[in-house]
């Protein structure tokens, strides 16, 4: 049995249960166990599929480097070549 217990004081348990919680309430605490269990297993997977997707997976985007703060902006080769042409 889990934790070492038998029937007998599973039995006792779900009597005490019964006692404080009544006939009513036990079936919505039941319910609310399993889900927050059912919860607590997905976020478990989540959690371990995160962390093995960057070794398994490429990495999709390069990250961005911004430009030095002391950088000049640089002109386009575009305004360079109008510059060039004679007016007239």
């Amino acid at each position: 049995m889990p934790f070492g217990l038998g029937i007998g004081e599973l039995l006792i348990i779900l009597a005490v249960l019964l006692l404080v919680f009544g006939a009513k309430r036990l079936p919505e605490l039941g319910g609310a166990l399993g889900r927050g269990i059912r919860e607590f297993k997905t976020s478990v997977r989540d959690i371990e599929g995160e962390l093995k997707r960057p070794a398994d997976a490429p990495q999709l985007q390069r990250p961005t480097v911004p430009p030095p703060a002391n950088a000049e902006p640089r002109e386009s080769s575009a305004s360079t070549a109008r510059e060039d042409v004679p007016r007239g």
